[in-house]
């Protein structure tokens, strides 16, 4: 599957304005990109939280899910730096993924079937958000090498390390060879 962003990373473009400002008054959850030069709210609560196994967001966050929080596109602003937003579209889905120019964190996700929402990169947002990621979204796309709650236990010497023993192997019955 070919796809190509629909800007160029060397020149950043501003992410589309939003409808409504978000009003001031009402609560608001503050997140940022790693480098700090894309800043945005979102109202509180948001509308949903969940964690995604898609092989795209898999991609596109670099890790085995990204977890979103969901909010109406008029409850999201970007306080500073939407000049440093690239948008990519994919092609097929016409799904909309938008990243800090600068470090290249992801920031939005939004989806063509419902274009009042974004869904905002849940681990860029500091405090609470008024959702917990309770859903999971195509978890049989979760790759064999990700964490599924096996137990886990300290790393002798390692503080903050913890490591999944490996099973010990049964001994085989030499009767049954």
């Amino acid at each position: 599957m070919a796809t190509r962003a629909r800007s160029n990373p060397d020149k950043p473009k501003a992410a589309p304005k939003t409808p409504r400002r978000r009003d001031p008054a009402e609560p608001a959850a503050s997140g940022q990109c790693l480098c700090g030069a894309v800043r945005f709210e979102i109202g509180v609560p948001a509308r949903w939280a969940w964690h995604d196994h898609s092989a795209a967001s898999r991609r596109a966050h670099g890790a085995a899910c990204a977890t979103y929080v969901g909010c109406w596109r008029s409850r999201l602003q970007v306080i500073e730096g939407a000049d440093f937003i690239t948008r990519y579209e994919d092609p097929e889905t016409r799904a909309v993924r938008s990243f800090c120019g600068r470090c290249g964190a992801p920031l939005f996700y939004e989806r063509a079937h419902a274009p009042q929402m974004v869904n905002v990169s849940r681990a860029l947002i500091e405090g609470r958000t008024g959702r917990e990621p309770r859903y999971h979204i195509a978890i049989e796309q979760t790759p064999d090498w990700a964490y599924l709650g096996e137990p886990l236990v300290p790393l002798k010497g390692f503080p903050g390390v913890v490591w999944e023993r490996p099973g010990r192997k049964k001994r085989r019955d030499p009767g049954l060879i």
